[in-house]
C-alpha cells in the first residue's frame, strides 16, 4: 500500500491483524497515531516512513501528549531489569553476610570448640571416606570381571 496517496488516519480495525507478515505504507498522506498493536508495532520505521503527519510507535515522532517514545521490544526487558534490581538492595546483601556469618559459625566454630563434636565429625568424614573407597573397588571388581568373561 506503499505510494498510493491515501489519506487519513490508520484504522483501528488494522491492529486487530494477527498473522501480518510485511505491511508497507510508506510514502502516503497518513497522519495521526500509529494504533497500539504488537502487530503493528512490530515493523521498521521504513513501512510508515513519508507520512510527515503520522506519529506514534514505531516512528522517533512522539504524538501530541507523549512524554519519550520507546520501543516496545525492549521495554520488556528493561521492566524485567528493574524488577531484578527492587531485589538486590542494601538490606539484601547484609542479610546476606550476617546468615553467611551466623552460619559458618554456626558450623565450624562448634567444631573449633567442642572436642566431642569435632571427634564426631571427623569421625563421620572418614567413615564416609572408606565406604566411597570401598564402594569404588567392588564396582571396580565387578566391571572387571564382566569386561574379562
Amino acid at each position: 500500500m506503499s505510494r498510493n496517496h491515501l489519506t487519513g488516519g490508520i484504522p483501528t480495525s488494522l491492529a486487530l491483524l494477527t498473522n501480518l507478515g510485511v505491511l508497507d505504507l510508506s510514502n502516503n498522506n497518513l497522519s495521526g497515531r500509529i494504533p497500539t498493536s504488537t502487530q503493528l508495532q512490530s515493523f521498521d520505521n521504513s513501512s510508515y516512513i513519508g507520512n510527515p503527519s503520522l506519529c506514534g510507535l514505531p516512528l522517533s515522532i512522539p504524538c501530541p501528549g507523549d512524554l519519550l517514545p520507546q520501543n516496545p521490544r525492549n521495554t520488556a526487558q528493561t521492566d524485567d531489569v528493574e524488577d531484578q534490581d527492587k531485589l538486590i538492595t542494601r538490606g539484601f546483601f547484609i542479610s546476606l553476610l550476617i546468615g553467611l556469618a551466623f552460619g559458618f559459625w554456626g558450623v565450624y566454630g562448634t567444631l573449633a570448640v567442642s572436642k566431642s563434636c569435632r571427634y564426631a565429625y571427623f569421625s563421620f568424614i572418614s567413615h564416609v571416606k572408606d565406604w566411597i573407597c570401598v564402594m569404588a573397588a567392588v564396582n571396580y571388581a565387578k566391571l572387571k570381571r564382566r569386561v574379562l568373561a
